[in-house]
């Protein structure tokens, strides 16, 4: 091995584990913020169960499903499929943009049914709720632009056989993504 081939070895283990200490700094904010709603739980206005509008279960069906059209770009791109990795990219960028969509859909209905973020109608446990997604939300916009950015480097040819690195990590940042949204989701559906 020379030493060209061992810095590249080094600097790529290096790429994956910052990728991994960025997740798990995430996974330890978004644990601090559940493990604080559980605390709050106990208070004497917090309401027992919020039920989620429909539009949260939609857009995790889709951001789950954009998990999977990531993966198959990846494979096509390992498959020297280039034109049909921008297809799923551009793909898994209209279902990001769908979540969102649905996002945004769900808090309107929060509000329909009278849970507010802040003021005086809103309470500990709507506030909490806001955080929690909105937070989520702003990793998620993170996500989108990486995969902008993996786009836009696909359709100038950047990843070739044996070079993927910058697209493994992306679509392991966007599995991260989604494993997390589900979670959030799960917890805030089932916890009461």
């Amino acid at each position: 091995m020379n030493t060209n081939d061992t810095l590249t070895v080094k600097n790529n283990r290096a790429k994956k584990m910052m990728l991994w200490f960025g997740m798990i700094s995430m996974s330890m904010t978004f644990a601090g913020l559940t493990s604080a709603y559980v605390v709050s739980s106990s208070r004497s206005d917090w309401i027992e169960q919020i039920q989620l509008p429909f539009a949260f279960s939609l857009s995790t069906l889709i951001l789950l499903l954009s998990s999977g059209t990531f993966y198959m770009a990846l494979r096509s791109i390992k498959t020297a499929s280039p034109k049909r990795a921008q297809s799923l990219l551009l793909f898994t960028l209209s279902l990001a943009l769908a979540f969102v969509y649905f996002q945004f859909k769900g808090f309107g209905e929060l509000i329909e049914m009278g849970y507010y973020f802040t003021g005086a109608e809103s309470t500990i446990t709507t506030s909490y709720l806001y955080v929690l997604v909105l937070l989520h939300l702003a990793h998620l916009t993170a996500g989108i632009l990486v995969v902008l950015y993996i786009l836009l480097k696909t359709y100038k040819g950047s990843y070739k056989e044996g070079n993927t690195l910058g697209f493994e990590l992306a679509v392991t940042f966007w599995h991260f993504l989604d494993l997390l949204w589900l979670y959030l989701f799960l917890f805030v559906s089932f916890y009461g």
